[in-house]
């Protein structure tokens, strides 16, 4: 199942060019060319970079969202400053690839040209050359770092655990990452959330396990039968393997086994405590009460609204995405269909199984302690989620909840609207986050009426 991306975010994603390589492409397309796009766009030149683009492209990008997207980016990495080199692939359709320097970070620009000389693709992305950096509250001195593997069935996942040095046994974490295929770290550029956490919860004397996710592994070979597909698949039996399999390490405490979900992980953890008696509490970031399927079109109408697009524009996206959740949400939805969402292809057996479940009431019933740490610059779940979750666990006799008005989806701080190019921008996250949440586990007490 593919990670479920708006459009704009898709395209929010831009790039520019570099060192000029020879040659010559398509009709008179060179790297020069692509220089020059990069440079139009630079000077702000957006109707001259646009008159470049085919048909296919012009519609997805024209002149205004061009312009808005860019100074998206600006805002996001600085001005650009120049290109440090170029990598050429293709022949009659070439690519190029120009690492472009702006003033906070390095981009890679790839445009793909077509036979007629025309710019078909234009995305932005973090460059290869561009390396993750620890965060400084995290020293590795502190803790050690061993592979390990996480089986369900026919399944192995590549994982690491992160234990700090000294005398156990820890308390241990699991994390559970969002929707879509998401590698151990779920990294998100030169963002690396997941590590981050593990890193600086190791530091305070909290052991994580973090694993790749089966969908990124195995892609559609994640089920048995695709057709049946389900959230179960995705995330809730990988991650009470690997609670099963943390547990059974001689570093951890088995009685002090946490789970901390992200996003759409978050949503889920509920379900998967419900099923796992193993679990000692469940930490949720960016967790919703809302249906994830609404919660996308929300995003789109958020994003669309903020991009100043061209009239009728953003009316056709957010129309298609609408008639998208129609869909998910008809009565008439059977099992062995197939819904196009937001580009992603996924069978209908997924929305159904999500149908019944309702994270809110699941985790009201649970018996262990929770905390909800919502972002309030997060764009993707909104802080409004909060608020449901207030509602939700009124009657639960141990939740926590706290708000962090600066911070976004991934937990970094930042000023102003969040946005997808916010992405771009290396970060980490926050100090505060990695301290509440040790010190929440710190005071967790065992499930409540034992």
């Amino acid at each position: 199942m593919r990670r479920v991306k708006p459009v704009s975010v898709i395209l929010a994603c831009l790039a520019l060019g570099g060192v000029l390589a020879a040659g010559q492409f398509g009709r008179g397309v060179s790297a020069e060319t692509a220089r020059y796009v990069i440079q139009e766009l630079a000077s702000h030149r957006f109707a001259a970079a646009a008159a470049r683009f085919d048909g296919p492209l012009r519609a997805a990008l024209p002149e205004d969202r061009l312009a808005a997207l860019w100074s998206s980016l600006e805002e996001q990495v600085g001005k650009f400053e120049g290109v440090r080199g170029v990598v050429v692939s293709g022949q009659s359709t070439p690519t190029f690839t120009l690492v472009c320097q702006f003033e906070r970070a390095d981009l890679d620009a790839v445009l793909t040209f077509n036979a007629y000389g025309q710019l078909s693709g234009l995305f932005f992305r973090q460059s290869a050359l561009a390396k993750w950096t620890p965060p400084s509250y995290a020293q590795p001195e502190n803790f050690t770092e061993v592979p390990v593997t996480v089986k369900t069935g026919r399944w192995s996942l590549p994982g690491t655990l992160t234990v700090p040095k000294g005398n156990g046994p820890f308390p241990a974490v699991v994390l559970v990452q969002g929707s879509g295929p998401e590698d151990q770290d779920e990294t998100v550029g030169l963002n690396k959330p997941f590590k981050d956490l593990a890193w600086g919860l190791a530091n305070r004397s909290i052991a994580v396990l973090r694993y790749t996710k089966r969908t990124l592994r195995y892609g559609a070979a994640s089920s048995i039968d695709p057709a049946t597909f389900t959230v179960n698949d995705e995330i809730v039996d990988d991650a009470r393997s690997a609670v099963s399999l943390l547990a059974q390490q001689p570093q951890i405490d088995s009685r002090c086994v946490f789970l901390l979900g992200h996003s759409f992980g978050a949503t889920v953890a509920p379900r998967i405590a419900a099923g796992d008696h193993q679990i000692a509490g469940l930490v949720l970031m960016a967790s919703a009460v809302t249906p994830i399927e609404r919660l996308a079109l929300d995003q789109v109408r958020a994003i669309d609204a903020r991009q100043d697009l061209a009239p009728g524009v953003a009316q056709k996206q957010i129309a298609e995405a609408e008639a998208e959740v129609r869909r998910i949400e008809s009565p008439g939805l059977k099992p062995g269909a197939t819904v196009s969402f937001l580009g992603a292809e996924i069978p209908s057996s997924y929305w159904l199984d999500l149908r019944h479940y309702h994270p809110g009431s699941v985790a009201a019933a649970l018996r262990i302690p929770i905390l909800v740490l919502q972002g309030g610059r997060d764009y993707q779940v909104p802080p409004s989620e909060m608020g449901r979750w207030k509602k939700a666990l009124a009657s639960h006799t141990n939740a926590s909840l706290e708000l962090f008005p600066d911070l976004n989806h991934l937990f970094e701080a930042g000023a102003g609207p969040s946005s997808p190019v916010e992405y771009l921008r290396a970060g980490h996250v926050d100090e505060k986050v990695i301290a509440a949440i040790a010190s929440w586990i710190e005071a967790a007490p065992g499930p409540i009426g034992k």
